[in-house]
Formats: C-alpha cells, structure tokens, sequence
C-alpha cells in the first residue's frame, strides 16, 4: 500500500482507514458443511443437493470452496440446484496432504470422481478448472465448464511471471519448515499481479455504507481464509509459471462438450491466460472480475444462465 500510494498521505490514510473497517466488521456465522458422500484419502466429495443429475464442482485450492455457494443471492451452487442438477462438491480438506498437482488429479480427484460409477457434468472454478481438464483425460467427465481458469501460463506475461517467481524465492524458504504454504505466504503472490487495485478496492471502501462493507468482509474473509497448499503443489505451480507451460501434464484436451468461461476484468487469471483464442466457439467472455463473475450483482444474468443452458444441452 505504501508503494501504490507513494508520497500521497492523504491517500495511504484512506487505505488504511478502509482496512481499519474491514478488521472491525462482524465476522459472518460460520456455515455447516455439506454432507460428506465420499471420500478418498484427505479429499473428500460433498453432496449440495438429495437429487437431480450429478455435477462435479471443482473449487480452487488455494481458496475455500465457499464462493461457489456464498450466501443468499450469491450461491451458484444453489442456482444449479434448482436447475435439476445435484452438485457435488470436491473438498481438499483443511489439512493438505504432501502431493504435487498431478498427484492429486491421479490420486485423488480421478478416483473420487470415478467413484461415481458414470462419466459426469463438471465444473472447476480457477485452480480447479486447471485440475478438472486433466483429470477428465482418465474419462470421468461428460463435459466441463471451466470459470476463470489458467491454461496457458506464459499468458501471464513476463513482468507477471517474474513477480509470481519473486514471490515465490521469498516465500518458499519459509514454507519449507512448515511443510505447506499457508494463505499468509499465498496472499502477496495475489497482490503481486496487481498492487494498485488492491490499493483502489479499499479505498474505495472507505466511502462505502455498513452494509456495502458487510458484503466486503464476507468476500475478503473468504480470500484471506482457506487451508494451505502443500509445498510439493505450490513448487508444481510455481514451476508452471516459470516454464510458460500449457495445462498440467500436457495440452491434450478430451474429447468432450467444453465451456471456457473468461472474465474479461479479471486480474488473477488474466485473458491471455485462458484455454481458448477470441472467436473460439467454446469461448463465453463475460464482463467482470474473478470473483465478481461468480458471486457480483449481474453474475445471474451474466454467467449463471448461459452456464446453466450449455449444462443442460
């Protein structure tokens, strides 16, 4: 924050005088989780619904999964539900077990999946589009929708791939005692792709009313909350933004129905970032940010309904 806002302590004030009222909102009532339905080592598959045709959804793991179902008005979990669908929840659990990226897709997400007993609907949000594509190679998937998925890693550019790689020669020493990387050592990798808006999101709370810092406090919990990565999943990621690389394990794609969701706004997974070029038919642009396209005021109409429709077709 003191190096966006420089010499302007006018400003610097503001920020802080911002981040001062999003320490002090109430915290919102911690929610139940859903049912467990299986489980395979620490991760397990957690049913939303009791009926409707199965579909997977894969949250990041960097993140808790709550902003798939964050509350009232703000639960795509919930719209799906209605829709006819049952959505079945993939939960990496609080405690990370010691596995790079593809260890988790082969064992873990692919058993759990196939455990099913069909191919089924999926849908990886971030990180865990990432994760979905691979595993619906083994075939457990009838087709995928991806949300703000990164794919093509050298789409970051190379100032954003040399911050990411920054951070991650500061972190890594001190995630090594520990085993995993925790949010606090994941957070600045975040605020290192764009400083400034972090800068003008809280700034721009600072003339916000209760209410609108509420909503604020419940999205930043969910930002700044979540289990930590293990260190062998955060070197496989940092390794992929120093190669550039295409995918995780390769750029084979299945052969089935995709929907690739792109967040024209976001930040965290930029454009360039994505599966697919503009004009791709399996391409949906959407105005919004990365949590805004799930969770923000127009993400019924901009991103809900077509998703569900493609689902449904």
């Amino acid at each position: 924050m003191q190096a966006v806002c420089g010499d302007d302590r006018a400003r610097l004030a503001r920020v802080l005088a911002a981040l001062a009222r999003y320490q002090q909102a109430p915290p919102p009532p911690p929610r139940a989780a859903w049912p467990e339905l299986a489980r395979v080592g620490g991760v397990a598959l957690r049913a939303g619904a009791e009926r409707g045709q199965p579909l997977v959804l894969v949250p990041s793991l960097i993140n808790a999964p709550d902003v798939l179902d964050l509350g009232p008005g703000q639960s795509l979990a919930a719209h799906l539900a209605a829709a006819g669908f049952r959505p079945l929840l993939v939960d990496w659990g609080l405690q990370p077990e010691p596995l790079g990226l593809a260890a988790l897709v082969d064992e873990r997400l692919v058993p759990l999946i196939a455990g099913l007993g069909e191919a089924v609907p999926m849908l990886g949000y971030c990180l865990g589009g990432t994760l979905a594509l691979a595993a619906a190679r083994a075939g457990v998937a009838s087709r995928l929708a991806l949300l703000a998925a990164p794919w093509r890693f050298g789409g970051y550019g190379d100032a954003g791939r040399a911050a990411l790689g920054q951070w991650w020669q500061q972190a890594r020493p001190l995630a090594e005692p520990l085993g995993a990387v925790p949010m606090d050592l994941l957070q600045p990798a975040f605020w290192s792709l764009d400083p400034a808006s972090l800068v003008a999101k809280y700034e721009r709370l600072a003339a916000a009313d209760d209410a609108a810092v509420a909503g604020f406090a419940r999205l930043e919990d969910w930002a700044n909350g979540g289990a930590p990565i293990s260190l062998a999943a955060a070197a496989d990621l940092a390794g992929l933004f120093e190669a550039g690389a295409h995918g995780l394990g390769g750029d084979a794609l299945p052969a089935i129905p995709l929907l690739d969701v792109v967040a024209m706004a976001d930040r965290i997974v930029p454009a360039a970032a994505a599966l697919t070029d503009p004009g791709d038919a399996r391409r949906l642009e959407i105005m919004g940010g990365h949590v805004g396209m799930v969770v923000g005021g127009r993400a019924p109409e901009r991103l809900w309904a077509p998703l569900t429709r493609w689902l449904q077709a």
